[in-house]
């Protein structure tokens, strides 16, 4: 049989920023949307391994936030950025895809949870090292980020070393954060994947995002996993397609009145040694 063909192309959002896109096809049924971390892009080779291998399960389209890589704009980190997601998504619908699923990795990952919460569109939606909430610089990586982001000298070498354009002008308003959000994505079935030695956000990022977030949600705490997709070893990016596929599969049912939360499924769940560290 013929190999099918990879295909490049050039997305328009809606307010016009256009998108880099790469679509690596699969069967019809399912189409995975790779969303990459804060200052990497779809050529990065961790996100370039990690479409790689959904693409043995399903269609994958993996894109450059705008700012990042060949995409235009400028990264707004994580506001503006649902209307690029969603330019993938309705591409995904063009190409014929019966089902979406949406699977962030850091900043990607918050930016799944507000695009399903705020636009939806999607079947599943995978989070993976997301933080529950903005402004968070409880741990010294996230100190030096919160420098690149707000520091003049620090945007330019991200422009020239990381290949980043940061907005020079900051949020206007305060992006809907991503646990909020998290609680408006029911009935679509949501996933959590967090590591205990995430050096960005810590575990209770997670069990924040599970906490707001209503049923049918999982949350996989994973003992020595790191950060996104760095984080990501070849076993788990296969399990996370296994739960994508199973999860697509159920029919939809419409969400019950929200109760106190219960947990459905929690995986090594560490006791947290400063739950609430916020600088």
């Amino acid at each position: 049989m013929p190999k099918a063909v990879v295909t490049a192309t050039t997305l328009v959002t809606d307010d016009g920023v256009p998108i880099d896109a790469i679509h690596l096809p699969g069967p019809k049924g399912l189409a995975i949307i790779v969303a990459h971390g804060f200052t990497l892009s779809r050529r990065h080779p961790q996100v370039w391994r990690v479409a790689r291998q959904f693409n043995r399960a399903a269609g994958v389209i993996a894109f450059d936030f705008r700012g990042h890589g060949r995409s235009g704009g400028l990264s707004t980190l994580g506001d503006l950025e649902i209307k690029d997601l969603d330019a993938a998504v309705a591409y995904a619908r063009q190409l014929g895809y019966a089902k979406i699923a949406a699977v962030g990795f850091s900043m990607g990952a918050s930016i799944v949870l507000r695009h399903a919460g705020l636009i939806g569109g999607v079947d599943a939606v995978v989070s993976v090292s997301s933080p529950g909430r903005w402004y968070y610089r409880g741990t010294k990586r996230m100190r030096q980020v919160h420098w690149v982001i707000e520091h003049r000298l620090g945007r330019v070498i991200s422009r020239r070393v990381l290949k980043t354009r940061i907005s020079p002008e900051g949020w206007q308003l305060v992006p809907v954060p991503p646990a909020e959000a998290a609680a408006l994505i029911s009935p679509v079935p949501l996933l959590i994947v967090h590591g205990d030695q995430d050096p960005y956000f810590p575990p209770e990022h997670a069990r924040q995002l599970y906490m707001a977030a209503r049923e049918p949600k999982e949350l996989w705490l994973l003992p020595g996993m790191g950060h996104a997709e760095s984080g990501c070893t070849e076993d788990l990016v296969d399990r996370i397609a296994r739960w994508v596929d199973q999860a697509t599969a159920r029919p939809v049912t419409p969400p019950t009145p929200m109760k106190s939360p219960t947990r459905s499924r929690v995986e090594s769940e560490p006791a947290d040694a400063n739950p609430d560290a916020v600088a």
